[in-house]
């Protein structure tokens, strides 16, 4: 058999480049990483943690034989379950579903968060700002201004990227079919099956926050180098920016570093030395 050649030209002189085969996962989360970071803010994309779930969110469902998102109706002041069909176009009809992005701002919900806590609250981006809120019977309401207990859901991402909610009553919010065949949402599932499980969308920017926060933590638990020189400047200066870097005493100020009380010999020092400069 002859060899098939590639039909790509080269001159002589340029340098052939070798494709290097990664065996982890490392490189394609460094690049998928480095990709969201050129995207536009605006970007809708898919949470992969809890923490990502934040600021405007999409929330819709791949129910059959439509896939539903979670509306709020100003105009009625309730939850609507819009099927997404009737916005598909001729550009759009072959779209993945996973690839679905709102068209409507009734279809977006504002997420917000208290630093630290899993826990996340859903507000409607339309009319007045009311609240997701289920209570303990199971039933889902957005007619809420102010928000309590009833009002915050954990968002639990499953290991297929979708995300189930559970609610202050451990229970988890999924799609009901009532009388009629019309779909709404309940509270009062005890497990994760296909009714629970949700597509969420965030916006790129959002989702970037949160690697930051992330970062910022990571650095704070990090212990810092002990720099005698600006330590000193921090604790002992005083005047025309005047510091005084001690070079018999490292020794008890590694010391003072290792037993959690360096900021404290560093003051001790300053006082002594102010005391003995003044005498």
């Amino acid at each position: 058999m002859s060899e098939v050649r590639s039909s790509k030209l080269k001159f002589k002189g340029d340098k052939v480049k070798k494709k290097r085969k990664r065996e982890d996962g490392e490189g394609s989360s460094k690049r998928r990483r480095g990709d969201e970071e050129d995207q536009d803010p605006e970007t809708w994309v898919q949470p992969d943690q809890a923490s990502e779930i934040r600021g405007p969110t999409f929330i819709f469902h791949p129910s059959d034989p439509s896939p539903i998102c979670v509306n709020f109706d100003s105009t009625r002041n309730r939850i609507m379950l819009h099927p997404l069909d009737k916005d598909q176009t001729e550009e759009t009809k072959d779209r993945p579903l996973v690839e679905r992005i709102p068209t409507e701002v009734s279809q977006v919900w504002v997420t917000t968060r208290v630093a630290g806590s899993p826990t996340i609250n859903l507000r409607t981006g339309v009319g007045e700002g009311k609240f997701l809120s289920c209570d303990q019977h199971g039933l889902v309401s957005a007619d809420r201004e102010a928000r309590g207990p009833q009002e915050e859901w954990t968002p639990v991402v499953l290991e297929d990227g979708m995300v189930a909610f559970m609610n202050n009553y451990e229970k988890y919010l999924g799609v009901d079919e009532v009388a009629g065949g019309q779909l709404q949402l309940r509270g009062d599932s005890e497990n994760v099956g296909f009714a629970e499980r949700f597509f969420v969308k965030v916006q790129s920017q959002y989702k970037r926050e949160a690697h930051e926060e992330e970062k910022k933590k990571e650095g704070k638990l990090t212990n810092p180098s002990m720099d005698e020189a600006s330590t000193n400047k921090t604790f002992q200066a005083w005047g025309a920016g005047k510091s005084v870097v001690s070079g018999v005493d490292k020794k008890e100020l590694k010391r003072a570093r290792k037993e959690g009380r360096l900021a404290e010999t560093l003051l001790d020092k300053r006082a002594k030395l102010k005391s003995d400069r003044f005498c």
